[in-house]
Formats: structure tokens, sequence, C-alpha cells
């Protein structure tokens, strides 16, 4: 009988050891193909916006004073808008916002700071230093619905002036990017996929393992994801997406690249970063962090019924004749 060496024995038992603290040594839990087991349910709901306020400059993390006064302030908010309507208030400007009722109730209260690595972030963009998209002069105005304005056109002229969200038919990517509601995300995974759905819009990624990218240029709504284990982190690849997901939280066009990172690092907490690069809209690459929290036991993601199609589309675009109409009146 063979014996391993008692430096190697060490050495593979260490490489699957995080210590999370001075007494606990939490164990990365491994798929029967010896890889981190991501799967479960996984949520990013968070306070912290994309892009830095620009007032805070380079300023990368809150203390736990800012900390403590911003999720107050969220936690307030939260209250307020949870109380009932009075029957004889003030009806709102023509054109404004609804307040309390449906304008803004569906949507979520985010009360938690970002925290990544134990810091507080400001912004989930790290890199550049400001936080900031770093956008070309004319950036902005390069993705397939600003061509479409540039041609004269109004985003209500017709179904494709709308955005995929708008149409029901995708919320972009990266599928991380946290949105006003149902910031949840599925992820299953064996030897030669990993799958990750989304709750908005249940878009489902389907990411093949050690693979090369599909020959052509054939696009995508999705993308072609191809991915790899370096050590203990997932590393996908992702290239040839439909122009049509540009969106407001990440304007891009179909040189749209991303290389996204996923590292469990505890029990309930997987690390995330994607770097960002489209050389039509940014003037380098951009990274963003975050950390993705597993959901309790016993929760899980519903459907979402929308669907290309639906009567929203379908009011936004007769809203609009109707102002043409009335404009012509």
């Amino acid at each position: 009988m063979k014996f391993l060496p008692l430096a190697i024995i060490s050495g593979l038992f260490l490489s699957s050891l995080h210590v999370s603290g001075a007494e606990t040594d939490w164990i990365i839990p491994r798929t029967e193909h010896g890889h981190p087991d991501l799967q479960g349910l996984w949520h990013n709901t968070t306070q912290t916006p994309i892009e830095r306020p620009v007032a805070l400059g380079e300023q990368r993390a809150y203390t736990e004073a800012e900390v403590r006064a911003l999720e107050q302030e969220a936690r307030d908010f939260e209250r307020e808008k949870a109380q009932p309507l009075e029957g004889d208030r003030e009806p709102p400007p023509v054109g404004g916002a609804i307040g309390q009722e449906a304008d803004i109730n569906f949507s979520d209260v985010f009360v938690n700071v970002l925290r990544v690595k134990g810091e507080y972030r400001t912004s989930m963009i790290v890199d550049p230093p400001n936080g900031r998209f770093p956008f070309r002069e004319d950036g902005r105005s390069q993705d397939i619905y600003g061509q479409y304005r540039a041609r004269g056109l109004d985003a209500s002229d017709g179904p494709e002036g709308r955005t995929a969200g708008d149409r029901c038919l995708s919320r972009g990517i990266p599928p991380m990017t946290v949105t006003p509601y149902n910031n949840n995300f599925q992820i299953v995974q064996n030897k030669d996929y990993v799958m990750i759905m989304g709750e908005m819009v249940h878009d489902a990624r389907i990411i093949r393992l050690n693979e090369e990218h599909h020959p052509g240029a054939h696009k995508t709504w999705m993308g072609d994801a191809v991915g790899h284990w370096e050590g203990d982190t997932l590393v996908v690849h992702t290239k040839n997406f439909r122009p049509e997901i540009s969106h407001f939280r990440l304007i891009s066009t179909d040189q749209l690249e991303l290389t996204e990172r996923f590292e469990i690092v505890s029990e309930d907490e997987i690390f995330y970063s994607v770097t960002v690069t489209d050389p039509l809209v940014y003037t380098q690459p951009f990274t963003e962090e975050l950390t993705l929290m597993r959901r309790a036991p016993g929760e899980m993601m519903y459907e979402y019924s929308c669907h290309e199609g639906n009567y929203g589309l379908e009011g936004i675009l007769a809203g609009a004749r109707r102002e043409e109409w009335d404009a012509r009146q």
C-alpha cells in the first residue's frame, strides 16, 4: 500500500478551507466533480448604486457611522411608504408620480449598504477609481436606441424603439445588476455546464465549461458564454450579444464583452465581479463588484408574468398615437 506524504494531504485539506473567523473553519462545499458548489437561490439586494455619486470622488467605502445613517434613512422611508393613504389628500401635480400608490409601491426598498470583502462600498463600480462609467464623449448615443433616435425616430414610434425590458424580452446583461425588484438568481451546475436564471423576465444563461466560443458572430440575447475554473473561482467570458439588450444600467452595443468571476467565500456569500468592455461606448474597460447572498431555506423564485406582446406595450404605443392625434386637433 502506498501513502501520500503528510505535506500533500495537508495541502489538499487546507485548499478546501476558508477561515471565516478566529474559531471557525468553513469548508468550501464541492460537487461530485470536485468544483465549488455554487448552486442555490441567491440575491443581491442593496441600496448601493452601480455608479458612485460625484460628490464622493474616489471614496471607495463608507464608515460604519455613515452606513448606520443610510440604512436608518431607508428604514424610515420603508415605514412611510407602508402607511395608509389619507382619503382627502390633494391630487398629485399633472405629470407627477402618484407617490405611495402604483408608481412606486411594487418596488422594493433596499436597506442594506453593499458589503464586499469587509468594506461598505459607495458604488458597485470599483475601477476606474472614481466609481463612474468611463463613457466616451458620444458613448451614450452609440447603442441601438441612440442610433434609432439619431434617425429622427421617437421611442414610441414603434415597438423596435422600446427597450427589451419594455417589450418583456430581457432585462439585459449582466444578470447580477440590481433592479427595483425581483433580484433573485438560481444557479444550477454540473460537470459541463452552469445555468444562471434570473427572476426578472426569467432570463436563463447557459454557460459551457471548458469550451471555445462558437465560430462566427451569431448574436443572442444572453450572448455566447464559456467558462472555466481557475482554482476555486469560476471565470466566465461572454460575447456576441444582441444590441437590443442595452439598457440604462449598462449601455452597450454588439461589441459588448463581459468577464465575470464567481467565488464562494462563505456558506451564504458569493463574491462576484464583472469587467465590462465595449469600445464603442466606453473609453476603457470597467469593473463592478458585488456580494451575492443566499436566500433562506424555503424561499423560492416566482413566475415573472411579463411576456412579449402583453397589453402594456400596446398601451404605450396607443397612448403615443393618441397624443399625436390630440396635437393635430
